[in-house]
């Protein structure tokens, strides 16, 4: 039997890729085990899978002065170390790695011992933990054409990013039974990620009053961000978080609103999703979604609304235009080579792997 090590984490990105390959891994007969860190989110998110978990030290790379700068280097030379003793017992065939910063040690340690080492880059911009590891893999996979010109060309493979199969398998029926909808009014999804985004639930809410004329709003606002005041608002409905019944509302939206996050917009565009994308800004991050959101506009994936420009009438004006527009939209995603991404990658996969 084929063995497998599936490695990434410190945020749900870095994991739900990997969860996403599991059915294909299985049925391919691949012994699989993951390696993330001793207490991280991937931990968690592993757990319900009934894998073989081997928690490693792990240290953060920062870009700004911290204490911790200082004996992070340290944890990440145990982590090294604890993955290569693994590894070399286990030897598995090939590793697979999502990124984030627990990966590092796995990924360099498996190349130091000659296993093919595959890592995938969600953003247009290679991170830093991904920059760490680039020169040791074999394969480099992207979810953006842009990105390409940023890697080694014997290295680049334009994938996309895995998704969940079962997210193409909702029932618009029951997302509409779910949220008291009707089945004669089109809906708007708004997503802000597992946390919220707060200036985008602001911006709907205050807009709410005038989409609700045309649409419906289904939203997944984020822990502790639901708006009681709004509860019994006709036509809005609000969740904390939805996980089994998130395919259900994907199949019910007509558009979505979403922030800009990589993961996030490969579902849109898996699920070919007209939407509305409004990245994270560049104050408040590395500015990776920012370039993300710009990809998918110039690829006729997106309309983009920029945080700081947001208004209400600008916010109802571009819903009305993308739904308007939505097959256009579609139409541009049904073309796009970034859309069978699990079967991409799982050639790569079993080429490295045999």
């Amino acid at each position: 039997m084929k063995k497998i090590v599936l490695t990434g984490g410190g945020s749900a990105g870095h994991v739900t890729p990997n969860i996403a390959l599991l059915p294909s891994l299985k049925e391919a007969g691949y012994e699989i085990t993951y390696m993330g860190s001793y207490d991280g989110i991937e931990k968690k998110l592993i757990g319900d899978f009934e894998l073989p978990y081997i928690g490693i030290s792990t240290g953060k790379f920062r870009r700004y002065l911290d204490l911790k700068n200082f004996t992070d280097p340290f944890r990440v030379i145990k982590g090294f170390a604890e993955a290569r003793k693994f590894l070399k017992t286990y030897r598995p065939n090939v590793i697979f790695s999502k990124g984030g910063f627990v990966s590092v040690p796995v990924v360099r340690a498996g190349a130091s011992l000659g296993i093919p080492c595959i890592i995938h880059e969600s953003d247009m911009t290679p991170g830093l933990a991904n920059r760490m590891c680039i020169s040791v893999a074999r394969k480099v996979c992207c979810n953006f054409p842009e990105t390409l010109r940023q890697l080694p060309q014997d290295k680049a493979v334009l994938t996309g990013s895995p998704i969940r199969a079962e997210l193409t398998q909702g029932n618009k029926l029951a997302g509409l039974k779910l949220c008291g909808f009707s089945a004669n009014k089109p809906v708007i999804m708004v997503i802000g990620g597992s946390l919220g985004a707060a200036n985008v639930n602001k911006a709907v809410r205050e807009a709410l009053p005038r989409l609700l004329t045309d649409f419906q709003v289904v939203h997944l606002c984020g822990k502790d961000k639901i708006d009681n005041l709004l509860l019994n608002t006709p036509g809005y409905k609000q969740f904390e978080y939805i996980k089994i019944e998130l395919k259900d509302l994907f199949a019910m939206a007509d558009v979505v609103i979403s922030r800009a996050g990589a993961n996030a917009i490969c579902e849109l565009l898996a699920l070919k999703k007209p939407n509305i994308l409004i990245p994270l800004p560049a104050a408040s991050s590395r500015g990776d979604q920012l370039l993300n959101a710009k990809s998918f506009e110039a690829q006729g994936f997106s309309i983009v609304i920029q945080e700081d420009d947001m208004t209400t009438d600008l916010l109802v004006d571009k819903v009305h235009e993308l739904y308007f527009s939505r097959q256009t939209f579609r139409s541009a995603m049904n073309d796009s080579g970034q859309m069978d991404s699990v079967r991409t990658i799982m050639g790569l996969i079993e080429s490295l792997a045999s």
